[in-house]
């Protein structure tokens, strides 16, 4: 006899053999496991349901292997997809890093020099930073135009404008990617390229070489807002990346951190990169060799 029963999870009525009575299996509609309710069970009928009852197991243990390798792949697969992700977010530092650079370039052929890192009023009060100088080169020219050079960066008017998150100013490995501050700074001091306060370095203060002469770094950290005169300077900096102060380059990215040359290119430089090559390679003129880095 059919034996007709509802399926509690979804609601599928089913007729089964009542030889199948008892026995727990997947619900063909949804799936999920159901007992067939119990039946009086025929002549014969314990010799066949342990033959079926045989089969669900096989089938059932044949969906949790599927299951676990499954999960197994997918597990596998997440530290891929980071590593992945990772890559990205540092090919986006990269040109960061480069359209930065290219705008220093063109803001150079333009006054044939580089911005300032620092400009300064008459009693030598931190007024204006190099970033603000280039918005026009970085597609920011709105921007600028809003800005009042006759107040200080941090005046009525432009602290309006520095609530403007600028994304080229920040790498998108940084835990807020939104904010205003920048990851992105000038060394500034004697023999730097961001030079001292109201300093105009051009093309021809690099004797030690574009390639060999670092324009910008990456840092983390240092609550530097986009617009504000403020950069590492090369007296108080540390010589080693990633060291856990906010006074070295440092990054989001393992191993170590990313710098712009002076010729334009981007470079990752690593965590044990000789001090003595750093600091080489931060001043533009001390006349030194520089080794492999």
């Amino acid at each position: 006899m059919p034996i007709s029963f509802t399926c509690p999870h979804c609601g599928l009525q089913t007729r089964v053999a009542e030889q199948y009575a008892g026995l727990a299996g997947p619900c063909l509609g949804c799936g999920k496991t159901v007992t067939i309710p119990m039946a009086v069970p025929g002549p014969g009928a314990a010799a066949q349901g342990s033959g079926v009852g045989a089969v669900v197991v096989i089938l059932m243990a044949v969906a949790a292997l599927i299951g676990l390798l499954v999960c197994g792949g997918i597990a596998l697969m997440l530290p891929a997809a980071g590593s992945a992700r990772e890559a990205a977010r540092r090919s986006a530092c990269t040109n960061n890093l480069k359209q930065i650079a290219l705008a220093l370039h063109n803001y150079h052929d333009t006054y044939q020099c580089f911005p300032p890192a620092v400009v300064t009023d008459k009693q030598g009060r931190p007024m204006h930073s190099w970033r603000v100088a280039i918005l026009p080169f970085i597609e920011q020219r709105p921007l600028y135009e809003r800005y009042n050079f006759n107040e200080p960066w941090d005046g009525p008017n432009n602290r309006v404008l520095a609530n403007t998150a600028i994304s080229a100013y920040r790498c998108p490995s940084d835990p807020n990617p939104s904010s205003t501050e920048t990851n992105y700074v000038m060394i500034v001091g004697p023999g730097t390229i961001g030079g001292l306060p109201n300093e105009k370095v051009g093309f021809r203060d690099v004797t030690d070489g574009t390639s060999n002469t670092i324009l910008l770094v990456e840092v983390v950290g240092t609550g530097i807002q986009w617009m504000e005169p403020t950069d590492l300077s090369i007296d108080e900096l540390s010589l080693r990346l990633n060291d856990g102060s906010d006074k070295s380059i440092s990054s989001n990215h393992s191993g170590g951190a990313m710098v712009a040359f002076a010729d334009g290119s981007v470079r990752f430089l690593a965590n044990g990169i000789d001090p003595v090559t750093l600091r080489r390679l931060i001043l533009r003129n001390d006349g030194q060799a520089i080794g492999g880095f």
